[in-house]
């Protein structure tokens, strides 16, 4: 899902945007740009740096690779139903939001639907959205799921959108003092997590020699159209 540190810790998160740019929308502070399949391809360097360096945070604590964060990117490209939306302050890209048909995803996502008879044909699938510290809590997520579930309504009979989020231990020693996870957010956009559903991605942890296995929960809403 999502491994050369020092690489990414030089990457500047800024881009200029092109000429034919034009955001879906903007607030006062924020604009938000939208790039279907292969559209998404001229921000792929940006996008990959930008995971990497907010997956080292709890609670992914990933060891990023841009390189494989580009890979993963590129399959998203490749899917003509998929999507990018950015946040973008400036030149600078302070978030970014990806969705995909679950048919168009890597099978190890496919497996809690199909263990559960939903089709997978049924489901749009949300990858990870990622927003610079400073950044949250300013209605960037809102304006990701907004625009994700408008365009899973449009490009197809999706009855589903779904997301997976890594399942941690309350009492980890390294979970930071006053951290608040998003269940209550998620909640309150319609999902509800599926406690009986579950995946495992790997991927290698800070303080880990070895990549670790990790499980993921789904979280579900019914497409209102």
């Amino acid at each position: 899902m999502y491994s050369a540190l020092k690489r990414a810790s030089r990457v500047k998160l800024r881009i200029s945007p092109p000429l034919s740019e034009r955001p879906m929308s903007q607030s006062t502070d924020f604009r938000i740009e939208t790039y279907v399949g292969a559209a998404m391809l001229n921000h792929l360097d940006r996008v990959a740096a930008l995971r990497t360096a907010v997956f080292r945070e709890w609670p992914y604590l990933y060891v990023g690779d841009d390189n494989y964060e580009r890979e993963y990117l590129s399959h998203y490209a490749a899917s003509p139903r998929s999507i990018c939306v950015l946040a973008r302050v400036g030149d600078e890209i302070v978030g970014a939001s990806t969705g995909i048909p679950l048919r168009d995803d890597a099978a190890s996502y496919h497996q809690p639907f199909e263990r559960k008879g939903i089709p997978v044909d049924d489901v749009y699938y949300f990858g990870e959205s990622v927003v610079l510290s400073e950044w949250r809590g300013r209605g960037i997520g809102h304006r990701f799921f907004d625009t994700r579930e408008a365009h899973a309504r449009a490009v197809g009979d999706f009855r589903w959108t779904a997301f997976c989020s890594v399942q941690r231990d309350e009492n980890d020693p390294r979970r930071p003092s006053g951290y608040r996870g998003n269940g209550v957010f998620w909640t309150k956009r319609g999902y509800e997590p599926r406690t009986d559903m579950t995946c495992e991605l790997t991927w290698p942890e800070i303080g880990s020699v070895e990549p670790v296995k990790h499980r993921l929960g789904v979280w579900m809403r019914k497409l209102v159209r």
